[in-house]
């Protein structure tokens, strides 16, 4: 077999996160979780005809200095160092990644798991920290959606729908799945506002039934008011996540298949639309009588 250095060539940038975190370990990585990513590894050297060198390139990122003698060898010792580097969770996550990406760099038809899978082991076995190329970071930084208490005139039986779906949508971020997460908390939406069906607005009672009817009617008897305002930018993003040609989060009563936003707008549109609902649950509790 010919040397490491001839077979896979070229260094990656390594994975950008606090520089203590190489260091002095925050926290270890279940071995649950170390044996995934050992198994992970054995998948992308199963591609290729010289899976001995990509053992031998892992072995490397966690801190192996020599050669193995032979496969079988390498496949102890990667195994082994694997384990010993879980004592440093972040460091470990880096070191499979950059390996990871040091493969594709030099064979790219051989797959390599990608940000959405690692996070799923990490999820699996409740590692704190989320992979979102070129970064590692804490999971708690992800922006939360707040769940706020429903204003007591709801109901209690709608209190625990509200609070229980801002959760799911909550849940599903973690998960990584934005589509759903985004489908969750607009469905939300368009129930908290029929809570306006039926009240008097001074020119009349609102008499739709649905989303769109309810919001065109409240614009119209409130206009020039803050709460109008706030309708247009409503439904100025409940259109365009409804559409196809937008957001296409929504599609009649269909998920569309094709079109799914990215994390990072599914937080957005999640904490905008979770800014419209407490507000709208304000101005109802303002507006019913005690």
């Amino acid at each position: 077999m010919l040397a490491l250095g001839n077979q896979i060539k070229g260094q990656v940038m390594p994975l950008q996160m606090p520089a203590q975190w190489r260091f002095r370990s925050p926290g270890p990585l279940p071995i649950q979780a170390a044996r995934e990513f050992n198994e992970l590894v054995h998948k992308i050297a199963g591609q290729s005809e010289s899976a001995w060198s990509i053992l031998e390139l892992f072995k490397t990122k966690f801190g192996g200095a020599s050669r193995s003698s032979d496969e079988g060898w390498a496949t102890s010792d990667l195994h082994q160092l694997m384990m010993g580097g879980a004592e440093n969770a972040p460091a470990f996550i880096a070191s499979f990644w950059e390996g990871c990406e040091q493969v594709q760099r030099h064979s790219p038809l051989i797959a390599i798991p990608d940000a959405t899978i690692v996070n799923q082991v990490l999820l699996e076995f409740d590692v704190p920290y989320e992979l979102r190329p070129p970064q590692l970071l804490p999971r708690h930084q992800q922006t939360p959606i707040a769940v706020a208490a429903p204003a007591p005139s709801v109901g209690d039986q709608a209190t625990t729908l509200i609070r229980s779906s801002l959760e799911q949508a909550e849940q599903l971020l973690v998960e990584g799945r934005p589509r759903q997460a985004v489908q969750e908390i607009l469905w939300l939406l368009e129930t908290v506002s029929t809570a306006f069906r039926g009240q008097d607005t001074g020119t009349g009672s609102i008499e739709g039934k649905y989303f769109n009817t309810i919001v065109r009617e409240l614009r119209t008897r409130r206009a020039g008011t803050v709460l109008a305002r706030t309708l247009d930018w409503v439904a100025q993003m409940h259109g365009y996540l409804s559409s196809p040609t937008g957001g296409g989060v929504r599609h009649g009563t269909e998920l569309a298949a094709d079109v799914s936003p990215t994390l990072a707008e599914a937080h957005l549109y999640c904490n905008l639309t979770r800014s419209y609902i407490n507000y709208l649950l304000a101005e109802i509790k303002a507006e019913t009588p005690p």
